[in-house]
């Protein structure tokens, strides 16, 4: 029998930078106060998996997915994505976007469509992750609640 998964809330800074950087992903943005919406599943020293959300009144951005190369395959992203779903319904966000190089197929299996980037509302486009950390040839993608 397997234990059941836990996602907790806000992982220590320095462990979720380890984690966002041994996949690659950014990271010079990344305060204490974003972790404020980023939940983890894993012990506090040694995250497997990790998701953020930037939320904006009813938009969020949905960034920072990354499941362990050791753990991959077992569901970790989708069940990360879908607390991170009901986590930005519960504060009454309507639409969440992202930004992908490598899994835009992964996101649209899970709902997400590819729309244009001059479709990104106001606050979506003003973020960091948007204007500069996520190259212009990055799928972006949108997801409504």
């Amino acid at each position: 029998m397997t234990a059941p998964l836990v996602i907790r809330g806000e992982p220590l800074l320095s462990t979720a930078v380890a984690l966002l950087q041994s996949q690659g992903l950014p990271v010079s943005d990344i305060t204490e106060k974003h972790l404020e919406h980023f939940f983890f599943i894993g012990s506090d020293d040694s995250p497997t998996g990790l998701v953020g959300l930037e939320v904006y009144g009813t938009d969020a951005l949905l960034r920072s997915l990354v499941v362990a190369e050791s753990v991959r395959g077992e569901g970790l992203g989708s069940a990360l994505i879908e607390h991170a779903e009901q986590y930005a319904a519960s504060r009454y966000v309507r639409s969440i976007y992202l930004l992908t190089t490598t899994a835009e197929a992964f996101f649209k299996r899970l709902g997400y469509e590819r729309i244009e980037r001059s479709q990104a509302p106001p606050s979506i486009g003003r973020t960091r992750e948007f204007t500069s950390l996520c190259p212009a040839s990055s799928a972006f993608m949108m997801k409504p609640l």
